[in-house]
C-alpha cells in the first residue's frame, strides 16, 4: 500500500450554474513533505465546516485504481491526481479490505479509517458533470476518510503500513453498501451501529435505517 499523490487545495470561489460557491474541491498534487495536522494536512482547507472537515474527515484517500471506472464518465483532462477531491491518491488500500477503525502509519503520522465518503454537488462542480454525484453513489466507490491518532508528516511514495488492525469486523464498503443498496443486511446494520467511533452523521442515518428495518 502506498501514496502515490499528496493533493491540497484551499477554499476559492467558482461560478457555477448562474451562482458563486465556495468550494476547496479543487486539489493539487504537491512534492515534498507535507505536514498532518489534527484536522487537516497543511495547505489544505475546508469551504463549509458544516459538512466538512472535522477530526472525522481530517483526511480523505481515494483509491488510483478506481480512477479506471471514470475514464469513461469524465474527460481525462480532469482526471489527474486529486481529481475526486482527495487529499491522497492511493494504490493498494481498497475499502473492500479496510475495517472501520484500522490505524495506518502515513510517513511519520498515524491515521484511523473511520467512513466512506457521502459526496456533494461539489463534486459535480470539479468534474463538470451534475451527473457525477449520483454515479459515485451507485458506483460505491466511495474511498476512506481518516481520523488523525498522531500528527506528523507525509508525502508521496510513502508506505501506507497497518499497524493495528481493527477488533470490529466491519469493512469500509460495508457501511457504503449498507447505506446505499436498496437490500438492507439487518444484522451488518447492527453490526455498524455497535461501532464506538461511528461519526455522529452515519449514526443517525444508520439508526434511521434500523427503526424502518424492526417496524
Amino acid at each position: 500500500m502506498q501514496i502515490v499523490s499528496v493533493n491540497v487545495g484551499l477554499p476559492q470561489e467558482v461560478h457555477w450554474k448562474g451562482r458563486a460557491v465556495i468550494t476547496s474541491i479543487f486539489k493539487q498534487p504537491v512534492l515534498g513533505p507535507v505536514a498532518v495536522h489534527a484536522e487537516h494536512l497543511a495547505g489544505d482547507g475546508q469551504a463549509d465546516l458544516r459538512v466538512h472537515g472535522g477530526p472525522d474527515k481530517a483526511v480523505y484517500a481515494y483509491p488510483q485504481e478506481h480512477y479506471a471506472y471514470w475514464q469513461p464518465l469524465v474527460p481525462p483532462e480532469l482526471l489527474g491526481p486529486g481529481a475526486l477531491g482527495e487529499n491522497l491518491t492511493t494504490t493498494g488500500l481498497l475499502e473492500s479490505e479496510v475495517r472501520m477503525g484500522d490505524c495506518f502509519r502515513a510517513g511519520t503520522a498515524v491515521l484511523m479509517a473511520v467512513q466512506p465518503r457521502r459526496p456533494c454537488f461539489k463534486l459535480g462542480i470539479r468534474l463538470n458533470d451534475e451527473r457525477v454525484v449520483k454515479q459515485f453513489q451507485e458506483a460505491r466507490r466511495c474511498g476512506i476518510y481518516f481520523r488523525v491518532v498522531q500528527t506528523g508528516v507525509l508525502q508521496a511514495g510513502d508506505a501506507l503500513e497497518l499497524v493495528e488492525r481493527s477488533p470490529y469486523a466491519v469493512t469500509i464498503q460495508d457501511v457504503a453498501d449498507c447505506y446505499y443498496l436498496p437490500e438492507k443486511d439487518y444484522t451488518k446494520l447492527m453490526q455498524i451501529l455497535a461501532l464506538p467511533f461511528l461519526p455522529p452523521s452515519w449514526r443517525e442515518g444508520f439508526e434511521k435505517l434500523a427503526a424502518a428495518q424492526s417496524s
